[in-house]
């Protein structure tokens, strides 16, 4: 198929309506789509798979790369710490304190893969651990702080977001309590 056919075969797919793009998943995949996907979602993943099947997949070594990224956890970069680096949340008035360690992170004396088995075993709900440490991506309109010597000696006291699965309890607009975050070296 040539790359002019492609792209009008696309533009009709996504053109089509909800049926009509569930029989066309059907055809495609052998199977029914996917409970709950919406009609763009299927549009673009019907069109990906036939943009696939004309050009090819990905080549043996970007498999390997997204494979090795899977197996570490495949955390985006903007969420990597450095060791040393000091994660402080408060929750329902009680401070935590999590230290990022070469092998995961450090709260309580424990050392745990994630942020998000430390969220759930402070709130006892599942939480995403990195929103509840408020460390999301950039974006999101949380705003990070680096803790100086000053704040150190004083630290704020910042009420959480009301007790969520995922922070959604939160009310638009509102971020979760600011992030303090300390980096000290190790010798």
């Amino acid at each position: 198929m040539d790359s002019v056919a492609l792209a009008a075969e696309i533009a009709r797919i996504r053109s089509l309506p909800p049926d009509a793009l569930r029989r066309r998943w059907r055809a495609e995949f052998g199977r029914k789509p996917p409970a709950g996907l919406s009609r763009d979602l299927l549009g673009h993943m019907i069109a990906r798979h036939i943009q696939e099947r004309a050009f090819g997949g990905l080549d043996r070594d970007s498999r390997t790369f997204l494979d090795g990224l899977a197996r570490q956890g495949g955390g985006s970069p903007g969420r990597q710490f450095k060791p040393g680096t000091v994660l402080v949340r408060e929750y329902r008035g009680e401070r935590h304190t999590v230290t990022v360690a070469r092998e995961g992170f450090d709260w309580q004396g424990t050392t745990y893969p994630s942020l998000s088995a430390i969220a759930r075993a402070i709130t006892g709900t599942s939480w995403n651990g990195p929103r509840f440490f408020n460390v999301c991506a950039a974006g999101n309109g949380a705003k990070r702080k680096t803790k100086s010597a000053a704040t150190a000696k004083h630290p704020q006291h910042h009420r959480g977001p009301a007790a969520g699965r995922h922070g959604s309890q939160t009310p638009a607009g509102v971020n979760p309590a600011p992030l303090h975050l300390e980096t000290t070296s190790q010798a």
